[in-house]
């Protein structure tokens, strides 16, 4: 299909919560295809609709090894998440230069809307839950540093401007 340009912090359309996809139709399958085009181009192991200017609650990821095997999920939510927490330097496309260790879940169950339009419960663990955390978290208009501590979002932003 095509890679798409990732919007450039601080585009408002990064801080607007998507709203969920009515049904699964072409469109949305076309939305996917260049999602995972763009993903695998960043290289990285997910994206979310908003990062692209697609205000629509549909993500993409593949952590997996050998790629290939992205998972497309629309109206993605997490039905429950472990008490283990797992550290991963976290990047956004969106913010391109900076990135900072987070802890989220270790693993996940989320409930979604995959390609064939049905509703499928899926768990995720390691850099996969990773992934889909912080998906989702686009997708409610929120990037990955708002998990830091003032001090350390505030350091990376001005980082990122220098950059920039």
């Amino acid at each position: 299909m095509a890679v798409r340009r990732c919007l450039p912090w601080p585009d408002a359309r990064l801080r607007t919560p998507a709203p969920p996809v009515e049904a699964i139709t072409d469109a949305i399958r076309a939305t996917w295809a260049d999602m995972i085009d763009t993903m695998e181009a960043m290289p990285g192991v997910g994206l979310a609709a908003p990062q692209i200017g697609v205000m629509l609650r549909l993500a993409v990821i593949d952590a997996s090894e050998t790629r290939g095997q992205a998972v497309c999920m629309a109206n993605p939510e997490i039905l429950h998440a472990s008490v283990h927490l797992r550290s991963h330097e976290e990047a956004s496309p969106n913010l391109p230069g900076v990135s900072a260790k987070i802890e989220r879940p270790r693993a996940v169950t989320l409930r979604f809307l995959n390609a064939a339009g049905e509703i499928e419960e899926r768990d995720f663990v390691g850099l996969r839950a990773t992934s889909a955390q912080h998906q989702i978290d686009h997708l409610e208009g929120r990037m990955f540093f708002d998990r830091l501590g003032r001090v350390k979002r505030d350091m990376l932003l001005r980082r990122a401007r220098k950059k920039g």
